[in-house]
């Protein structure tokens, strides 16, 4: 085989087996199984109190790949190709190599999933009612560190055009101040929000501390 052939398959193949696909389709598809069964949802959702008393620990994993209604995993899904396509095809491959941006990313998706419900897990774990389901966290860590790597990309709210840190910055404070506000008709998870997106910032920093020493620079 030729080197040029070599290059596209190898190409089409790194393509094919993304770990932002592969996690989006396997949202998908767990996602619908639980749409037309809601026994699986109740089996995996996230469920403090029986994480608690029955040992069930990998509802802290399995609640993310299943969401509410269509609309919920639309948005979680089209976020998580949008932004997690730009780290590891891009982002992470420049700053940590191929091979190692993809353990990186893997790591960020599923760490920020256990972030955004540990402060949950210990508010809820003797409420018997309480129970949630969905990405959001792992995919706030994902957008915020884009933004940690992209802070002056112009990013689109509701069509108005601002810079990534100010996006984020305004999203965290909101997010904050939603979850303390505890509106008794608010089912949207403001609490994992704001921790994944805390999560995806610390790890970038951690992983890559020339970033830090470079917003100090900047700020300095």
């Amino acid at each position: 085989m030729s080197p040029f052939f070599h290059l596209i398959l190898c190409t089409f193949v790194a393509k094919l087996f993304m770990i932002t696909k592969i996690l989006s389709l396997f949202i998908v598809v767990c996602s619908l199984i639980g749409f037309s069964n809601p026994s699986i949802i109740e089996k995996y959702m996230f469920s403090p109190y029986l994480i608690k008393n029955y040992k069930q620990h990998y509802r802290f994993l399995s609640h993310a790949f299943f969401h509410a209604n269509f609309l919920h995993l639309f948005l979680n899904v089209w976020m998580l190709w949008t932004f997690g396509t730009i780290l590891e095809e891009h982002n992470y491959p420049i700053l940590f190599g191929e091979k190692l941006g993809r353990i990186y990313f893997l790591i960020l998706f599923t760490g920020g999933i256990y972030a955004s419900s540990i402060v949950e897990y210990f508010k809820n774990k003797n409420n018997p009612h309480y129970a949630s389901l969905g990405a959001s966290g792992a995919i706030e860590s994902i957008i915020f560190s884009f933004i940690i790597i992209n802070p002056f990309q112009w990013l689109y709210f509701f069509f108005i055009p601002m810079p990534a840190w100010v996006l984020g910055l305004l999203f965290l404070i909101f997010s904050f101040y939603m979850s303390k506000r505890k509106m008794p008709n608010d089912r949207i998870g403001h609490e994992a929000h704001f921790w994944g997106g805390i999560f995806g910032i610390l790890f970038t920093l951690v992983v890559k501390p020339s970033l830090f020493k470079a917003y100090i620079d900047l700020i300095f």
